[in-house]
């Protein structure tokens, strides 16, 4: 069930925040076992206005480069499987798609299964 917010900066190939995307959602898929179809992700490009980043925070040396990756998702997921889902996300866009991995910045969201509504006005999990 999760929705994904990828934030990117503008002047990337074409389709490339598609491709982060599919990444992102492989790794959901493969790690923290995401049924395969759950797939809501929510894709926007930026300039140096709308994606702020401190350049160097924890020692983390960032470029424009960044990928802000926000995930949503019900909560209960042990901490491995979380640590194995950004090491896995990281990996995968830095040997796929040459991101640095100092560049990927990734935020896990939890909420309770009651809390979505996937249409129709009905909370389908409460």
């Amino acid at each position: 069930m999760p929705l994904v917010r990828i934030s990117l900066m503008k002047n990337r190939p074409n389709g490339f925040g598609k491709k982060v995307g599919s990444i992102v959602y492989q790794a959901m898929v493969d790690t923290i076992n995401v049924p395969v179809k759950d797939n809501f992700q929510i894709i926007t490009e930026h300039d140096n206005d709308t994606l702020i980043y401190d350049p160097t925070y924890l020692d983390i040396r960032r470029t424009d480069g960044i990928i802000v990756i926000q995930i949503t998702l019900n909560e209960g997921r042990a901490t491995s499987l979380k640590k194995a889902l950004f090491n896995t996300i990281a990996d995968r866009l830095h040997r796929e798609l040459d991101v640095r991995m100092d560049d990927v910045m990734i935020n896990l969201v939890e909420v309770k299964k009651e809390n979505w509504s996937f249409g129709n006005g009905i909370a389908q999990y409460a």
